[in-house]
């Protein structure tokens, strides 16, 4: 049952989240994918900023969008370059 991303979690207990998130009503369920998608989103932006502290915000802003764009979605949609910017 455990999946290679669950090896470390004891098996009784990854049993019991995945059925508390199984009786969660759908739409507690869509906020929580949300909330953890926010969570991930600032937790990429802290790692930006601490890689680059005299970033400006759109710096910041961009950086962290390219670990999610692709290139081309990048040069496409923000005129921006990440092989431009290491």
């Amino acid at each position: 049952m455990a999946e290679p991303w669950f090896a470390d979690t004891d098996p009784e207990t990854l049993a019991r989240f995945i059925q508390l998130h199984r009786e969660m009503p759908p739409g507690q369920r869509v906020a929580r994918v949300f909330e953890l998608s926010e969570m991930q989103r600032s937790l990429q932006e802290a790692n930006v900023r601490a890689m680059y502290p005299h970033a400006s915000e759109r710096e910041i802003f961009l950086r962290t969008a390219a670990r999610r764009l692709s290139r081309e979605l990048m040069i496409q949609v923000y005129g921006w370059d990440p092989a431009e910017h290491p």
